[in-house]
């Protein structure tokens, strides 16, 4: 079952969704340095502008997040190692999320949701890449 397939199934989503959230709070968490503080604070500023919204923001964009992974996951399994092709090709996963958030970013209703993602998308890419490995366990877990 892909992950696309498995999000149609109200049961798995919330258990997707909820380890996506935790994905991303473990990511944010492991960040050090100066530009660790600003993903953290970022963070923490939306997440205090209402709470539930990385929740909300995750289950609402993971399908189309699914659709960008699935290809790259499937050429990963013609190897029969998607987390490793994941791990090697990392910035095409980086590319392939970052733009469904891209072109959802000018419709947030938040203005400070706004100035936060522009403030830290020049390293979005990077700290996306980081999160691959994570990313490539959860797509793992959910390809049964």
């Amino acid at each position: 079952m892909s992950l696309t397939e498995a999000l149609k199934d109200e049961t798995k989503k919330a258990s997707i969704v909820s380890d996506a959230v935790k994905l991303v709070d473990e990511e944010v968490a492991a960040k050090s340095g100066l530009s660790g503080f600003a993903v953290k604070k970022g963070y923490d500023a939306v997440k205090s502008i209402k709470p539930g919204f990385v929740t909300e923001v995750v289950n609402k964009l993971l399908p189309e997040f699914a659709a960008k992974m699935e290809p790259l996951w499937v050429e990963g399994k013609k190897d029969g190692q998607p987390t490793a092709y994941f791990e090697k090709n990392k910035a095409k996963v980086a590319d392939a999320l970052l733009s469904v958030t891209d072109s959802k970013i000018d419709s947030a209703k938040s203005s400070i949701v706004r100035s936060t993602y522009g403030m830290l998308r020049g390293s979005a890419k990077k700290n996306v890449e980081e999160a691959v490995p994570r990313l490539s366990k959860l797509m793992a877990k959910y390809d049964a």
